[in-house]
């Protein structure tokens, strides 16, 4: 298999941590509960029109996911190595497909899900400076830039701190969903149910923006196959990978519509489509001179989902690094603090670029286009084994309808917002992924310029202090 450059024989090691089903449920729920539902209830109510509409499209995402997932949890049961939809692709496409993705998710889908997320911080960060005008674009770029230099920093020098961050928001993460699930509760038993008469009034049903509607919405749920990055981590996967999705996804969902409920009661929809901030909005009608806690609450919220992405966003590197898909340097780690500094400077440093043109939505839009595309070839390649090799071994399997209705979906997804309202922004996208295949055949299969990246490599393993890392995914 091509390998990408030689490196010097200096080894870290790093532990196998083994995880059981209450964390692998915690994982899963502790990802997907982030900034998305503190900032896309405006947009999905935008796009579709109306309160009861909003609802069903929040229904429909954790539907769509669950099923999604149980799919991914045949493959990981199927395949049970770590790497997710890369190890996917490389086992039934081959090297070219698998190339494509990690190059779309180095460049496209690590980066904008980090700038998405930090603007998310930098919204409620610096919303209470602003309480009566919409915070400036230059002051909420600048925020969320810092949250993305302090965080990779912490991660290049402190991964015990880093943990410490994501257990701490995590705490405040909880803590601002239950007081919004038990102050709108409180207010439903109150009476204060008439913005729920006529609720599909008004509900905008052009493909397009059912489109943009579930991509918004799927953003919260974003990380709901987190856990097949970590399937050899996972004690007894053929059991547990199954049962953390069955438990963790339908009580996230559950959560999320009770969420938007309290935000429909507390607001009237054109509150809550004109709020650049709903949390911090709901706060001050809810919650009165109290409200503030809500904006922090939901900035550190935001942040610790910031954090976790530093934390996954390195298994895709290592794993293409270790198939010869990626420059080696993107594998290593610190001697010394153990902590893979060159991964966390080139995603930083491409998070960076993605943030200083985009705008919450557009990245949304983008990072959710990129991403379905390729669970819509991961389907594919599900029902491939399931029809050309039926022999292998399945300790957990789905009804092959299952996997069709997904694909069916994700096909949906790809296609709706571009057919009925087409931007060049997604053919701009869509030429990025394939123009991974102009990538690898000079690069990875004809090994073009390997001599100048050997180099290159050895002088930044000195210059960082960094040594491949021999860890199992």
């Amino acid at each position: 298999m091509p390998q990408f450059g030689s490196t010097y024989n200096i080894k870290t090691t790093t532990s196998q941590n083994e995880m059981g089903l209450i964390g692998a449920i915690s994982f899963i729920a502790g990802t997907m509960m982030g900034s998305g539902i503190f900032m896309s209830p405006q947009s999905v109510l935008i796009n579709i029109g109306s309160p009861g509409g909003s609802l069903v499209i929040w229904a429909a995402c954790g539907v769509l996911v669950t099923l999604g997932s149980l799919c991914y949890a045949e493959l990981g049961t199927v395949i049970p190595e770590s790497g997710g939809e890369y190890i996917y692709f490389l086992r039934i496409f081959g090297q070219v497909i698998a190339f494509m993705f990690a190059f779309s998710c180095l460049f496209v889908m690590i980066p904008t899900s980090v700038s998405g997320i930090a603007l998310s911080f930098a919204e409620y960060a610096v919303t209470p400076f602003y309480l009566d005008c919409t915070p400036p674009d230059l002051v909420v770029k600048c925020v969320a830039a810092a949250g993305i230099m302090v965080l990779a920093t912490v991660h290049s020098m402190n991964v015990r701190l880093a943990i410490f961050i994501q257990v701490f928001c995590m705490c405040f993460k909880l803590v601002a969903l239950t007081v919004i699930i038990v102050g709108g509760l409180v207010l439903l038993f109150n009476g204060n149910s008439n913005h729920f008469e006529d609720s599909f009034k008004g509900s905008n049903v052009e493909i397009s923006s059912i489109g943009i509607s579930l991509y918004q919405g799927l953003w919260s749920y974003d990380g709901w196959n987190t856990l097949n990055y970590l399937t050899e981590e996972l004690k007894y996967p053929e059991v547990n990978l199954p049962r953390a999705v069955m438990i963790s996804i339908p009580m996230v969902t559950l959560l999320y519509l009770l969420v938007n409920v309290s935000y429909l009661v507390a607001l009237t929809p054109k509150e809550l489509m004109s709020s650049s901030a709903v949390a911090v909005t709901w706060g001050n009608k809810v919650l009165g001179s109290w409200g503030w806690v809500m904006s922090i609450a939901a900035a550190l919220s935001a942040f610790g989902s910031l954090n976790g992405t530093f934390f996954s966003g390195g298994r895709v590197c290592f794993v293409a690094a270790r198939e010869g898909h990626l420059p080696d340097i993107l594998a290593m780690a610190h001697v010394n603090r153990l902590t893979p500094s060159p991964a966390l400077i080139f995603t930083t440093a491409i998070s960076l670029l993605v943030l200083i043109p985009g705008d919450f939505q557009s990245i949304v839009n983008f990072f959710s286009f990129t991403a379905w595309f390729f669970h819509a070839v991961t389907l594919s390649g599900l029902l491939y084994l399931k029809i050309k090799k039926p022999e292998l071994p399945r300790p957990y399997k789905v009804p092959v309808v299952i996997p069709i209705l997904v694909l069916l979906a994700a096909i949906f997804l790809v296609l709706a917002p571009v057919i009925d309202n087409p931007a060049i922004e997604y053919l701009y996208v869509t030429l990025f992924i394939f123009s991974g295949v102009l990538v690898y055949v000079p690069f990875i299969h004809y090994k073009i310029c390997s001599g100048l990246l050997e180099k290159f490599t050895a002088f930044l393993q000195i210059f960082l202090e960094v040594a491949p890392a021999d860890k199992t995914l």
